[in-house]
């Protein structure tokens, strides 16, 4: 069975090698942007299963980003987690078109199972 596939945009390269090394471990094929201007051609080449996506990622962010994304009809089904440190994660997300968020500081026992939810 091939591996599940996740594709993460942050500009945090210390939280993009811990969550690459977590899921990577959980036997996920991780792949990694820290902008977020090529959405379109990244998830072209890797076919993620599903996306993790920051905020406040240069060069379009992560809500334009997100509702580029889902305004395709081929990459529209792909579920995106929204993750950002935000007091107003939940608006942003619904605003973005994302299918679920998680909040930075997030504790990462609760983003693997968000991320299994979609998965699974």
């Amino acid at each position: 069975m091939s591996k599940k596939k996740i594709l993460i945009f942050d500009d945090d390269t210390t939280l993009l090698e811990l969550i690459s090394i977590i899921f990577e471990d959980g036997g996920y094929e991780v792949d990694i942007s820290q902008t977020s201007h090529n959405i379109l051609e990244k998830v072209s080449e890797f076919h993620p299963d599903i996306i993790l996506m920051d905020n406040w990622i240069p060069n379009i962010g992560g809500i334009e980003a997100t509702r580029l994304l889902k305004s395709q009809e081929e990459f529209k089904h792909i579920p995106v987690i929204y993750v950002t440190a935000n007091n107003d994660i939940e608006s942003l997300a619904d605003s973005a078109q994302a299918d679920d968020f998680v909040a930075k500081p997030f504790d990462l026992e609760d983003l693997e199972q968000k991320v299994a939810k979609y998965l699974n």
